[in-house]
């Protein structure tokens, strides 16, 4: 990264004065779909914009993470990004007619500037989010309409000088070097190049991309980019500097500095979407769950599963966890009764009416203030009620001991194709913290015999990001398989 010296080359405060005065009264707030964010919002919002355009940004920024962690290739994380983009953060470019682009940016502008409040707080928040903002930055960059993307660059100071004819000629032996030809003798290249101080591009130095004079580097226009991205970087992590030393003066409202905790503890568990409920169509009865726990349910809720089955009890977060899991997978309130009655045999009828009757009820909104539960996210389970030595809740990934884990996935997915040459790759990515990465890689190679392959996920690239969105899908895949069958 830059060094401070390096990052006040890209001060937003001074960039040309004269292609700032350019701007006219009435020029658009945000003439351009890139941005560098130099200027704060200066406009009113509401608490739930302020938390809303916030998600919507964290959910794109979890995924692309998360494909770094799955070491997916720059094609594919373009790929995962636009779809995740035009989903939760769609941008449009300015010969959109049909869209209010203004809005859009705006929308972009106010979730990145609450993002950064939340990701200021640590090193380590500061590195992953200037990282996965660049890449954010770069799929728009590559994707940008070319007119547009051209004026952007114009309206900014790079500190970059392009190079004349009489300096192309000099260096032509060695800019030969980098497949950059002369159509003929005394007559000099047509592609552009750029000169900048060579630590604005270190890796393409690194790289040996371009030539290197006087500690000037000659870049050519196809690594144009390069320079781009690393002011990009400067900028943003010159402002998390800022905003971190600032930061204290929020911390007396309690309605932000709450808000912006769950953001960033739901970056660190690197999970940002929700599960929005049942996509299988079909009700679940309570002699079904047993054959389905064994074909289609994550980790998590398999171990719940194998605790109640074997212990024929749970404690008060696992019958939690897993009946608000088995409620939105499809159980009714009749058949969770007796699924719960059954799966308590060592219970006698007045004892468990007594004591667990009333909270199945009070799950599903039919007692006390009569509120629909919905079932724990990922990032509830990696981050709330934390299992003791003899609870089942929580999240295996996470809160097993590495070899406990090794011997429950073995034990739990052997028979669907899971082996032991594929635990390195899952406790790799357990030992860095991307346990929804871990899960997600489970799921594609159990169901790698229905055709899901490796950076598939649970559909479209997408991750694991609900214990409820695993058995979902992994039961439509069946499904899909079948109706298949039958048609053969």
């Amino acid at each position: 990264m830059y060094n401070n010296s390096e990052r006040r080359k890209f001060d937003p405060a001074k960039f040309n004065s004269s292609k700032s005065a350019s701007k006219s009264a009435n020029s658009p707030d945000w003439p351009f779909r890139l941005n560098f964010y130099d200027k704060s919002p200066w406009y009113e919002v509401s608490l739930e914009d302020f938390e809303r355009y916030a998600l919507d940004r964290l959910r794109v920024l979890a995924e692309i993470e998360s494909s770094f962690a799955r070491n997916r290739s720059w094609e594919e994380l373009k790929s995962v990004t636009t779809r995740q983009s035009k989903d939760h953060l769609p941008l449009n470019s300015s010969s959109a007619s049909t869209v209010d682009t203004q809005a859009e940016r705006r929308n972009d502008h106010l979730g990145h500037f609450v993002l950064r409040l939340a990701f200021c707080r640590s090193e380590d928040l500061r590195r992953r989010f200037v990282k996965a903002e660049t890449a954010l930055f770069r799929v728009r960059y590559e994707s940008d309409d070319t007119k547009e993307r051209e004026l952007f660059l114009q309206s900014r100071d790079f500190k970059w000088t392009e190079v004349n004819s009489a300096e192309k000629l000099q260096y032509a032996k060695e800019l030969n070097g980098l497949g950059i030809q002369q159509p003929e003798e005394k007559v000099p290249t047509t592609e552009r190049l750029y000169k900048v101080r060579w630590t604005q591009v270190p890796d393409l130095v690194n790289k040996r991309r371009v030539l290197l004079k006087d500690g000037w580097a000659y870049v050519p226009s196809k690594e144009q980019l390069s320079i781009v991205l690393r002011a990009f970087e400067a900028n943003l992590e010159n402002a998390l500097d800022l905003t971190a030393r600032s930061i204290m003066r929020m911390d007396g409202d309690t309605r932000l500095t709450e808000l912006l905790n769950h953001m960033s503890r739901g970056f660190v568990a690197g999970v940002a979407s929700e599960y929005s409920g049942p996509i299988t169509g079909d009700e679940i009865r309570a002699d079904m769950v047993d054959d389905l726990a064994k074909r289609h349910f994550p980790l998590c809720m398999r171990n719940l599963h194998e605790c109640l089955m074997r212990d024929r009890h749970l404690k008060h977060f696992g019958r939690l966890q897993y009946g608000l899991f088995l409620k939105v997978l499809g159980l009714s309130i009749d058949e969770a009764i007796a699924f719960w009655r059954k799966s308590f045999s060592n219970l006698t009828d007045d004892k468990f009416n007594k004591e667990y009757k009333y909270n199945i009820r009070h799950s599903f909104g039919l007692e006390g203030k009569r509120a629909n539960y919905p079932a724990k996210s990922c990032q509830q389970i990696l981050l709330t009620d934390k299992p003791g030595p003899s609870d089942c809740h929580g999240c295996p990934y996470r809160h097993f001991a590495p070899d406990n884990l090794q011997t429950s996935l073995l034990a739990t997915y052997s028979s669907q194709g899971l082996t032991s040459t594929d635990l390195a790759e899952v406790m790799r990515t357990v030992k860095e913290g991307h346990y929804h990465v871990a899960c997600t890689r489970v799921f594609e190679i159990t169901h790698a015999s229905a055709g899901v392959k490796k950076g598939d996920g649970i559909g479209e690239g997408e991750s694991v990001t609900h214990p409820n969105q695993y058995a979902a899908k992994s039961i439509e895949i069946e499904k899909a398989q079948q109706g298949d069958a039958m048609v053969e």
